[in-house]
């Protein structure tokens, strides 16, 4: 729970196994996570065992992909607030409350594993992905004048529910490349958003796609031609634009609205607004 927003952690698992208990106790053990759901995605043998017993809860993607995994968890959550996650020992759960901090100002906040100073030794992020996402970023950024954006990939990420139910019509994509296009449906649909650095330490077992550089540099092209079709308009769909309404917090909204709706009502009634009048002070003499 975080100032009365109730807040759920989403994993994708397909290859950890050795590491996602250990993930999501940890998350649970920050005491602000309260829930935590573990989207099996055809995992490896024993996955389900090392989730039970957490108190995660568990559920079933049999359609093969990062994107997929996700689809399915945030169709099956209901929390205020939605963090997306990794379980594979690279994110650290007590960068928990560091998005949740930002959440205060801004309904998106992204991580960013591409700060020196964030990086574990041993963890993946060598010269070529480090300065591979940090330069797609950047071109995103330049292209779109979004604020500053140096890492493309970054899985953990906190959407308010309310930014996110605006962006899920518009998302498609199932396999790796599915970070990116949540990023630039923020992007295309004008939600604000700001981007920390978070800590990224070596992962428990091999990844599936970084874990290779012939995939690793295919999903960096894949990255820019998504870029390059949103700018381009090739991916333009009817989208309803974010509000500077919408970005106050739930409370706001709800007072917001309400004063809206009062307001609407006094003009069907025909009742006319009225200034009180001002009465002079009474002058000393």
């Amino acid at each position: 729970m975080w100032r009365g927003k109730t807040v759920s952690v989403i994993f994708p698992t397909y290859n950890e196994k050795d590491s996602i208990r250990a993930a999501t106790l940890g998350y649970f053990a920050t005491g602000l996570a309260d829930e935590i759901i573990v989207v099996n995605n055809n995992a490896a043998p024993g996955t389900s065992e090392e989730v039970a017993g957490t108190g995660a809860r568990e559920i079933h993607e049999t359609r093969q992909g990062y994107g997929n995994a996700l689809l399915c968890g945030i169709d099956n959550c209901k929390s205020d607030l939605i963090v997306l996650s990794e379980p594979d020992g690279t994110f650290n759960p007590s960068d928990l409350i560091k998005l949740l901090a930002y959440s205060d100002d801004v309904p998106v906040v992204f991580g960013t594993r591409t700060s020196r100073e964030f990086i574990w030794a041993g963890a993946n992020m060598g010269r070529f992905l480090r300065w591979g996402n940090w330069a797609v970023a950047k071109m995103t950024e330049l292209l779109f004048n979004t604020t500053i954006l140096t890492d493309m990939g970054c899985t953990l990420r906190l959407f308010d529910a309310h930014a996110l139910r605006r962006i899920r019509p518009h998302l498609t994509i199932g396999g790796s490349h599915f970070g990116p296009q949540l990023l630039m449906e923020v992007v295309a649909h004008g939600i604000p958003f700001v981007e920390i650095p978070v800590s990224y330490r070596s992962r428990v077992g091999e990844s599936s796609v970084t874990g290779s550089f012939s995939k690793a540099f295919w999903l960096g092209i894949q990255m820019i031609i998504l870029v390059w079709q949103y700018r381009l308009g090739m991916v333009s769909r009817n989208r309803t634009l974010w509000t500077a309404a919408e970005s106050r917090s739930p409370a706001e909204r709800q007072a917001f609205t309400m004063d809206a709706s009062l307001a609407n009502l006094s003009r069907a009634v025909g009742v006319k607004e009225t200034v009180p009048s001002q009465v002079p002070e009474k002058i000393e003499r």
